[in-house]
């Protein structure tokens, strides 16, 4: 059933989409594999951006606080800019693909920065773990794994409410 989901999504995202939002039975429309799939996506765009900035906030010898200001910055913005790609793809002008891309994101880098950081900042010594140590990378992966855990509930939430990666959803092909 979680791969029939999967294909049908892929595959018929415009009928499947505009089905489910004529109605009000949205949240049905809201399957754990799609919402694993935005929590993904946007897992990558904050990874991406996560590591530049501490990449570069180390390099630049700045301290943690700085650097993890860069880091969800980039994270942000990189998040931003996946979705912002593939809406543009579409064929949307860009200040209506910003603004899907707001809506879409916000909430999920939010929370997934949030998560992620806070792991971070409680995790003993991981702040002061440098580019060449063991603790800084594999506190950077749990990190990641658990924001994506709770994050997804979010997502499968927003989407069930025709929000978040639903209001993209319609813009693939």
């Amino acid at each position: 059933m979680r791969h029939e989901a999967h294909t049908a999504h892929e595959h018929h995202q415009h009928t499947h989409h505009e089905g489910h939002h004529e109605g009000h039975h949205a949240p049905a429309g809201a399957s754990w594999s799609m919402a694993a799939q935005a929590t993904l996506h946007c897992l990558t765009g904050c990874a991406i951006g996560e590591v530049l900035g501490m990449v570069i906030g180390t390099w630049l010898g700045w301290g943690n606080v700085p650097t993890m200001v860069l880091a969800i910055a980039l994270a942000f913005l990189f998040g931003y800019s996946l979705t912002l790609r593939g809406v543009l793809k579409a064929g949307v002008g860009f200040k209506a693909a910003v603004r899907v891309a707001l809506a879409a994101d916000t909430l999920s880098i939010a929370v997934m920065e949030l998560i992620d950081n806070g792991v971070i900042a409680l995790w003993p010594e991981a702040m002061d773990a440098h580019l060449d140590d063991a603790l800084f990378w594999g506190a950077l992966a749990v990190s990641l794994v658990i924001a994506f855990l709770v994050t997804t509930p979010v997502n499968k939430w927003m989407i069930g409410r025709g929000k978040g990666h639903a209001v993209v959803h319609q813009y693939h092909h």
